[in-house]
């Protein structure tokens, strides 16, 4: 068998509006919230960039208190190319824990788990090594949104 093996692609950072949350209500699948995504950056040794706003997460906090992340958002790089990307993930943070991170208390992401399955889309030929790799994110909430570290998996 082989060994998983990572590769670092990027640090991010995500404006969240968590004000402006829509809360859908309970449906089937449990509470859905959509937020949005206003901006941000991300930076690393093969590709920086910005985020755009207009993306967001439609979330899904399951009955057993884990929260399904569905998230599309669309990056510029520093030299023009578009990317997007949309991930799938989970994460377990308590609702007491998320409200005392979004007053601005400093909790180790070590106390929930948040992990993310980033998919990337581009037409940019510079980056289009990025459509053909998998990738995970290890996640933390932020007063002012999310931050990720991402890798490939390879």
């Amino acid at each position: 068998m082989l060994e998983v093996k990572t590769e670092f692609l990027f640090d991010l950072k995500a404006d969240v509006d968590w004000a402006g949350a829509v809360d859908v209500g309970t449906t089937p699948h449990g509470v859905r919230r959509i937020l949005y995504v206003t901006g941000g950056t991300f930076k690393g040794p093969k590709v920086n960039g910005v985020v755009l706003p207009g993306g967001g997460d439609w979330a899904i906090i399951r009955p057993d208190g884990g929260i399904v992340l569905d998230v599309r958002l669309a990056f510029r790089t520093d030299d023009g190319h578009i990317i997007y990307t949309y991930y799938r993930g989970l994460t377990t943070i308590q609702a007491d824990m998320l409200g005392r991170i979004l007053t601005g208390e400093a909790v180790d992401p070590s106390e929930y788990y948040f992990r993310t399955t980033p998919v990337f889309e581009t037409a940019s030929e510079k980056y289009g090594w990025l459509n053909r790799l998998v990738a995970v994110g290890i996640g933390q909430v932020l007063p002012a949104g999310v931050a990720y570290k991402v890798y490939a998996i390879l």
